[in-house]
């Protein structure tokens, strides 16, 4: 394993485990081992999650099931804050070629769990993307030499399809906002879609910050920078009540952003 991966030794320590570990189970059949997310965009702190994306030859057999599932159990038991916040898949390498997230489910471990469960969580282009253009190799060669270009046109449309599909389902309340957690985080996201749409690229939250002060009227820019400040402590937040103000001014920037498409 790359021995630094992060600036975060603890974070490091919880890294070389799963790696040295993931890799005793499957041996050969483990192609890569990958950090993304934040870690990878460029703007993770204490209080991001840990994503990681196992490339592996074919499917897990049962027994390769059962194996990593006690594996992230002994990880998450560690006396390590990071620990617990693993959040990754391991997928197939023709799973990654063909793209049919419809019907492809490969093993995923959400953030603060222990349960490795089929799951189409990283089945996107945009995690493909990211995998790809700026993951982190825990294990094996870079993503590029494993992964095809993704096309541009399809990490555009699917962006836009998030942005429509996601925006209905917070204007129509079933996707609630309404905490001090969801509220920045849907914010934030949609500053990021934008910043996606324009640019063909997937870059860090911040980053997409930094781009709306020069792109977008001082209104958003301003939402999008008290959204950024509401990031630490995520996992206290998750239950405190948003205020009403700033859930109302995130939803009139869904409408916003989902009508930019033609001019972006």
């Amino acid at each position: 394993m790359k021995q630094q991966p992060t600036t975060f030794p603890d974070l490091n320590e919880v890294l070389r485990k799963l790696a040295t570990s993931a890799q005793a189970i499957l041996g050969s059949k483990l192609l890569g081992l990958y950090l993304q997310g934040s870690f990878a965009t460029g703007d993770a702190d204490v209080h991001s999650d840990v994503d990681f994306l196992a490339v592996i030859a074919q499917e897990l057999t049962d027994e390769e099931h059962a194996a990593l599932q006690k594996m992230h159990q002994r990880i998450f038991a560690l006396p390590i804050p990071w620990a617990q916040h693993l959040e990754g898949s391991y997928f197939p390498l023709a799973m990654w070629q063909r793209y049919e997230p419809e019907q492809d489910r490969s093993f995923y471990i959400d953030n603060g769990s222990q349960e490795l469960v089929p799951h189409d969580h990283d089945n996107t282009w945009v995690v493909r993307w990211t995998v790809r253009e700026q993951s982190i190799p825990l294990l094996g060669p870079p993503a590029s030499h494993l992964i095809d270009p993704i096309p541009p046109d399809a990490l555009h449309q699917e962006v836009l399809k998030t942005m429509k599909d996601w925006g209905a389902e917070i204007i129509s309340g079933s996707y609630s906002i309404n905490s001090r957690w969801a509220q920045p985080f849907a914010a934030l996201s949609y500053g990021r879609m934008l910043h996606t749409l324009a640019t063909g690229q997937i870059h860090s939250k911040l980053a997409a910050v930094q781009w709306a002060e020069d792109q977008l009227e001082a209104r958003w820019v301003e939402l999008l920078k008290r959204a950024w400040a509401e990031r630490p402590f995520p996992s206290q937040k998750v239950y405190q009540t948003a205020d009403p103000a700033e859930v109302a001014e995130t939803i009139a920037f869904i409408h916003f952003a989902n009508q930019q498409e033609i001019k972006i």
